[in-house]
């Protein structure tokens, strides 16, 4: 007989709760933040919008077109998006109040690692452990292990080569399309980084596949695909994490969806992965071996005084450059070979270039002959312009005193970001933006585009290891490009893409054959 009102209280309670209170504090606008326009009509009361939105896809690409409009939006009652790229150095540069906020708290394990840690003075005493290590000087010494990856890269495509395409045929036979770019380009910054990192031959170049060891907690093992783990990981978290104070109880409880349940054992996959290359690397470690590599920084200082890291602090920073390490690399080398194939005569420019200092026999590039090429680069930037790897705004806090940014007073507490995809696209700034122009980054005027270029993030908390980055797509990108033709599907064929943390890349079937160097190509 109590049921019935037991369950109206509970109703009239959510109703209160998840309504009626905002509704109220919304009208109320404690922080004065009803002055900016909402993305919806509900998102100055609940993150509700936004998580619907996260489900969608690409919530990038629909704030870029609100923002044609609107220079800042409000994305849930304690959240703005900044379009306008000035915005940049108020929010992310060096001289920043801001902060990163709860989302980081939010996702964190047992310990923070490098890229969400909160507290200032904790991330500077991370940065000096690994900055020697991520040094351009140490970086080109170990360009021996990118070019080892690359000679793998070359070996496969080398094997699955086939007849050249006709000049007058412009598709390819469908039987022709043998070589996932985008895999094999992952497979490739996926070993990359575990030798760079951890001296580890994962072997995913040479075995087709990314099927690796993990190892659970109570030290049992097993086999599990590693990009599965991976990006079903973040993908769970970039759809629920809106809400900062409720995400815990939505990760657990969208779990009685099979669609969420999945993803959080991947998640448990991706835990074992990256627990297994710590533990591995860490008895090579305690045996005595003295590796060139980042584990080696983590655990000792270059004078070889120990750095008595918790092992939880150790396997965070693991699993970070496992997954920062490889997942924007191979995102922009996929990038920004699909833009050149869909630009033929920037394509052949490049490629004049890069066969300029290379030898006709030559099968990888060495840095030093390609890492000055400006026109190389140039296609590179315009690649991570149009399309940033990581695209969606990263958020910060205001501190509590409050600050200006764009010169208007912003409440302390408040969430701010800036998009890359979105300050990539100002009218303003790079003018015909959704076209794919390196020029644009030439002398002086790409001089100037640089304080508005956010793909690795901006100001002190930039990303820490752009210039592995740039190795391996210099590299690979002219190593490629000097030795093949490419075709993709059809002239017009697109690319899939899912934001996720990241904007991830679907298959990207191409067709490959040789390059009779020293004869004149008709692209």
């Amino acid at each position: 007989m109590f049921a019935i009102p037991y369950t109206l209280f509970l109703v009239v309670s959510l109703i209160v709760y998840f309504i009626i209170n905002p509704t109220i504090q919304y009208f109320r606008d404690p922080k004065c933040l009803r002055k900016f326009p909402n993305m919806s009509w509900f998102s100055g009361v609940s993150y509700l919008p936004f998580i619907v939105l996260a489900h969608g896809g690409f919530r990038s690409k629909y704030l870029a077109d609100l923002h044609k409009k609107y220079p800042v939006i409000r994305t849930g009652p304690n959240s703005l998006s900044y379009g306008d790229p000035r915005a940049i150095k108020d929010i992310y540069g060096h001289n920043t109040k801001c902060t990163k906020d709860g989302a980081y708290t939010a996702t964190m394990g047992s310990h923070f690692h490098l890229a969400d840690v909160i507290d200032n003075k904790d991330h500077s005493r991370k940065r000096k452990v690994l900055s020697s290590a991520y040094a351009l000087k140490n970086l080109e010494s170990w360009e021996h292990k990118v070019a080892d990856k690359t000679d793998r890269i070359v070996a496969h495509m080398d094997k699955i080569c086939t007849a050249p395409l006709p000049q007058d045929q412009r598709i390819p036979d469908p039987a022709d399309l043998n070589f996932d770019y985008r895999a094999w380009t992952n497979f490739f910054t996926l070993d990359a980084i575990a030798d760079i990192g951890l001296s580890e031959r994962l072997g995913f170049l040479d075995q087709g596949n990314d099927i690796c060891t993990a190892q659970r907690m109570d030290g049992s093992t097993y086999e599990v695909g590693f990009r599965d783990a991976l990006y079903k990981n973040t993908y769970k978290q970039s759809l629920l994490i809106w809400d900062y104070d409720w995400y815990p109880f939505l990760n657990k409880i969208v779990d009685i969806v099979p669609f969420y349940r999945r993803m959080t054992k991947h998640s448990h996959d991706w835990d074992a992965i990256h627990l297994c290359r710590s533990t591995t690397r860490l008895k090579r470690y305690q045996n005595g071996e003295k590796l060139d590599d980042f584990f080696q920084a983590l655990m000792e200082d270059k004078n070889g005084t120990p750095n008595n890291l918790e092992w939880g602090e150790i396997v965070a920073e693991v699993s970070i450059m496992m997954n920062a390490g490889s997942v924007t690399t191979a995102i922009a080398m996929a990038n920004v070979m699909y833009q050149l194939l869909k630009n033929p005569y920037t394509l052949e420019k490049l490629r004049n270039e890069i066969d300029s200092v290379l030898d006709p026999d030559e099968v990888v590039a060495p840095y030093d002959k390609v890492k000055h090429l400006p026109y190389l680069r140039a296609c590179l930037d315009e690649s991570l312009r149009l399309f940033p790897p990581t695209s969606h705004g990263l958020t910060r806090q205001v501190p509590d005193e409050g600050m200006a940014i764009l010169d208007e007073y912003v409440p302390g507490g408040t969430s701010v970001s800036v998009s890359a995809y979105v300050a990539h696209r100002d009218e303003k700034i790079f003018p015909n933006a959704e076209q794919y122009i390196p020029e644009r980054w030439l002398g002086d005027e790409g001089k100037a585009l640089q304080p508005y270029f956010i793909a690795f993030s901006a100001g002190a908390r930039g990303c820490i290891g752009r210039n592995i980055s740039y190795l391996e797509q210099t590299v690979l990108l002219a190593s490629v490009l000097h030795r093949y033709n490419l075709a993709l599907p059809t002239p017009d064929w697109e690319m899939k893409r899912l934001e996720t943390m990241n904007l991830i890349l679907g298959e990207m079937p191409v067709k490959v054959w040789r390059r009779d160097i020293g004869m004149n190509e008709e692209l």
